[in-house]
């Protein structure tokens, strides 16, 4: 049996790779190894799928750290409006929600992964599931695709798109890189992005902050010379291992960097407060010390920052949180202050690569077409998605990116084929 186009990968990128190869005209046949497709799809934005983002295209792009200016060219022939259309025409409603961040109206991701698999049927895309690839043969004039039963599978062109060696149980299990090596692509060096961080700070192995959650704070990752590398406004939560939430998962490819290069520990601040200012806050609570002398001073600070963290600070402070005010120095309210909104700790690692939400690295974009994900060592070979060393944030922004490098390797490969 022979096909146009044969896309290897059921996740985002390959599913819009498949319906973009046969709108093509492609005889295309999607190869999924596990029993579900889009199961990636099916767990983003906690379960309600967040299909991309409406942010302006640079916002978008600049939410893709890693290698996002990649995605200007390919942008140029399908973007994140364009994946909005898509959806909207297939029927599937969507809204927009806090920092740009697209929805299925219906609030399921079951919306997305059901429209995109009739789609396939619509084209008559053959699938196969629970289907396992033991090896990929290139040739001159057609590839052959191996299978785990031994059937050889002949194809015009191949898509790669079996995501990277995040979240493993979706089957990201890092598959393709022995595929894309072979056609004499480079990997580059793997490591976990949009993690949780680990520390060895005291308070962590005491587990006194273990389970508090900060809402809107400002988290900052210190470079050598104690100089803030990026700095990201979001939720963050203090765990039994270390830093986790939304601010951390973002900051955590920028720790990831420094850890690599040869650094044991690396600082982070946290400010606590990132909307007011330290002199005027300053001012206030010594304001507010001299009209009430004879309150305790958890009970005057309380209500300014949760109270575990209060407490902790407190102590940090040698003040007893039933200590008066009146007995409280002006120096010691500014170094309470000043610990509120430069908490400082250490990071010492990361969870694993596969507790990962992201891969950084993968194939290196050096070596890819922009304008067609075609590969630049092999022909009517093409890669989209995860695979690529391409990743941003979580906010629609990696899924964004698999869509639209998906869109592309799918027509180009479906058109290589009919050429």
């Amino acid at each position: 049996m022979s096909y146009d186009v044969i896309v290897i990968g059921g996740g985002p990128s390959g599913l819009m790779a498949s319906i973009a190869a046969a709108e093509n005209g492609a005889k295309t046949m999607l190869i999924e190894k596990g029993k579900k497709l889009g199961k990636k799809l099916a767990i983003s934005g906690g379960g309600r799928c967040n299909v991309t983002n409406k942010l302006p295209q640079d916002e978008v792009i600049k939410h893709i750290p890693g290698n996002g200016k990649f995605l200007y060219s390919p942008f140029s022939v399908f973007n994140n409006y364009d994946i909005i259309d898509f959806f909207e025409n297939m029927g599937v409603k969507l809204k927009e929600e806090d920092h740009g961040r697209m929805f299925p109206a219906s609030n399921s991701a079951k919306t997305v992964v059901n429209a995109l698999i009739n789609k396939l049927h619509d084209l008559q895309v053959e699938i196969r599931m629970n289907t396992i690839v033991n090896a990929v043969h290139y040739d001159e004039k057609k590839h052959t695709i191996i299978l785990s039963d031994h059937d050889k599978v002949q194809t015009t062109s191949v898509v790669i798109a079996v995501g990277g060696k995040a979240v493993p149980h979706t089957g990201s299990t890092g598959d393709g890189y022995a595929w894309a090596k072979k056609a004499g692509h480079t990997i580059t060096d793997l490591y976990p992005t949009e993690v949780a961080l680990t520390s060895n700070e005291n308070f962590i192995k005491s587990k006194s902050l273990q389970g508090l959650s900060l809402r809107d704070v400002a988290l900052s990752v210190l470079n050598k010379k104690q100089k803030p590398i990026i700095t990201h406004q979001m939720d963050m939560l203090f765990t039994h291992f270390g830093v986790s939430g939304p601010a951390v998962l973002r900051c955590s490819q920028f720790v990831v960097k420094e850890l690599k290069k040869g650094r044991d520990q690396v600082p982070m601040v946290l400010d606590v407060l990132p909307n007011e200012n330290e002199q005027q806050l300053v001012n206030r609570v010594w304001e507010d010390m001299d009209n009430h002398p004879k309150r305790t001073v958890k009970n005057m600070l309380k209500g300014i920052i949760p109270e575990r963290l209060l407490i902790y600070i407190l102590t940090k402070n040698n003040v007893h949180e039933e200590e008066k005010t009146a007995n409280i120095s002006k120096d010691t309210v500014r170094s309470i202050i000043y610990d509120m909104k430069h908490f400082s700790f250490h990071v010492n690692g990361s969870l694993p690569l596969e507790k990962a939400f992201v891969t950084g690295g993968g194939v290196s974009i050096k070596e890819i077409v922009p304008k067609t994900m075609q590969s630049k060592m092999m022909d009517r070979l093409y890669f989209c998605g995860e695979i690529l060393d391409i990743h941003g944030y979580t906010g629609g922004y990696n899924i964004t990116s698999a869509l639209v490098t998906g869109r592309l390797a799918g027509t180009n490969a479906a058109n290589e084929a009919a050429y």
